[in-house]
């Protein structure tokens, strides 16, 4: 299922992933938050967050290699590392450079297009094949068809994941399949984006 969550500046993003993550002691909060059927606060802590992928409105990179960035604790091999890049349409990019998968990554990334940054948090994500996939308006800073191209890999590869997006804007919203309007910390709608959109242009 994919769902986002329509957020107004100010309107409790923070306080949405520190839930989602449960950064905040279950005795400071009230209520549960339910995903697949499940109350994520009987879950282990590390469990959850094995389950959950975050593609951040700034991506993030370390110093070190491509492989390094998509599988940074080796878990996967070439082969998958490959299949994730070839996704996002970067396995050509790599395969330019005599080094590959070894192709050397600047701190944060510097050395790339913001596109391309935000392309191997994807492929990350696709590696990791988790249940649960948080996405902060991956699209804020990159080019249209960046945007139209991690739109199309998002819905193809996590179709049966279920898919959180934080959006700002109304058209990165009108695909989903539920749609949350969060005003000064509190849900203020929650249906189907064709009933809510009308109402909220």
């Amino acid at each position: 299922m994919m769902c986002r969550f329509y957020v107004y500046l100010g309107a409790g993003k923070s306080s949405l992933f520190q839930g989602l993550f449960r950064l905040v002691d279950r005795s400071c909060i009230e209520g549960e938050i339910i995903i697949d059927g499940i109350d994520i606060s009987r879950i282990p802590l590390s469990h959850l967050r094995s389950r959950l992928s975050v593609i951040p409105q700034q991506p993030i990179l370390f110093v070190g290699t491509l492989r390094y960035n998509l599988d940074p604790f080796n878990q996967y091999s070439d082969e998958q590392c490959w299949e994730a890049l070839e996704a996002v349409q970067l396995k050509e990019m790599a395969r330019m450079h005599q080094a590959g998968l070894l192709l050397p990554v600047a701190e944060s990334g510097n050395n790339l297009s913001v596109g391309q940054c935000q392309l191997i948090c994807v492929a990350r994500a696709i590696l990791k094949q988790s249940k649960i996939l948080l996405i902060d308006e991956a699209t804020a800073n990159v080019d249209e068809r960046t945007d139209r191209l991690l739109q199309a890999v998002i819905t193809e590869k996590f179709k049966d994941r279920t898919v959180l997006t934080i959006a700002h804007r109304l058209n990165t919203i009108s695909t989903s399949d539920r749609l949350l309007v969060m005003e000064d910390g509190k849900a203020s709608n929650f249906d189907t984006p064709d009933k809510i959109l009308p109402s909220s242009q």
